[in-house]
């Protein structure tokens, strides 16, 4: 694992926060017109039929699909059938700022998921840079007044971010402790890998949500059929792709502090969408934001 931030690494973890800003607003367009376990469901089957040509050899004699199921399996339940279920889910029943709220605490997550299951100790350089990115978080979500925070009310929808906070973290470390099985092949093999067995899984959980839940109908439209080919390539297969990338070059520890990139773009793309120029909080944020992940990467880079 090599922890330098070279611009080609950077260009990985950058990549899918940008992605996954677009994915937070799309899922929230489209909340009223699909459940959200079956659009996750959806997406991902639309992923997996575009990545069958280009990762066909995993289904080759020896190549390690079946002999490596539990791991394969575990990588597709977290990262593809539950993590963003539960984040549209969220969507359903909490507002967008709050989702983003709780999201923000991944790079703390994944100091502690790290120094709990992986023996990775906690610098204090490394804590200081997620604090400093949460902090500039917190300046986008309270558009530069801090008093706006006080009013947040939580509800039932941030319970389900936060597990699936906790889901994505847990993912991001054990793409490093299985990453063997992306050097074995390449990077096609080994997400379409994933995304084999973890379509399933998301299959299983939207029968699921569809037989406790009768009253949902997916309405189907243009617009719905043009989001879930957004989802399917860019926040599913382009973001994927490049998380895995980055998360085995420097770890999933500064990994996660670029994740805090997330709601800075939330922000600026609805700020363009609406006609609103970004504000100067919004570039005080963005020096925070990359403040801790520069902080953070600089102890990686010595350990």
């Amino acid at each position: 694992m090599d922890n330098r931030l070279t611009p080609s690494t950077i260009v990985f973890l950058v990549v899918p926060p940008l992605l996954w800003a677009g994915n937070a607003v799309v899922g929230r367009v489209i909340s009223d017109q699909i459940p959200p376990f079956a659009l996750n469901f959806v997406r991902w089957a639309l992923a997996t039929l575009i990545m069958l040509p280009l990762g066909r050899a995993i289904f080759a004699r020896g190549s390690g699909l079946l002999r490596n199921w539990r791991q394969y399996g575990v990588l597709g339940l977290l990262g593809i059938g539950v993590y963003n279920g539960l984040q549209y889910l969220a969507l359903h029943t909490s507002k967008p700022v709050n989702v983003t709220l709780v999201g923000a605490s991944m790079p703390i997550w994944m100091l502690v998921i790290g120094t709990l299951f992986f023996r990775t100790p906690i610098s204090r350089t490394q804590l200081s840079g997620a604090l400093l990115s949460i902090v500039g978080v917190l300046l986008v979500l309270s558009h530069g007044d801090w008093r706006q925070l006080v009013g947040f009310r939580f509800v039932a929808g941030d319970l389900y971010m936060l597990l699936a906070t906790l889901i994505w973290t847990v993912y991001s470390w054990m793409l490093v402790k299985w990453g063997d099985l992306a050097k074995a092949g390449n990077w096609a093999t080994f997400l379409l890998a994933q995304l084999l067995y973890g379509t399933v899984l998301s299959g299983v959980l939207a029968g699921v949500e569809l037989a406790v839940t009768p009253g949902w109908n997916i309405v189907w439209s243009p617009g719905l059929l043009f989001a879930l080919a957004y989802l399917a390539v860019g926040p599913a297969l382009i973001a994927f792709r490049c998380w895995g990338a980055g998360v085995q070059r420097t770890g999933p520890t500064t990994a996660g502090i670029f994740y805090n990139l997330t709601p800075f773009f939330a922000a600026v793309l609805s700020a363009l969408v609406l006609g609103d120029m970004p504000r100067p909080f919004h570039a005080v944020a963005f020096v925070l934001i990359v403040g801790g992940i520069v902080l953070a990467s600089r102890r990686s880079a010595r350990a």
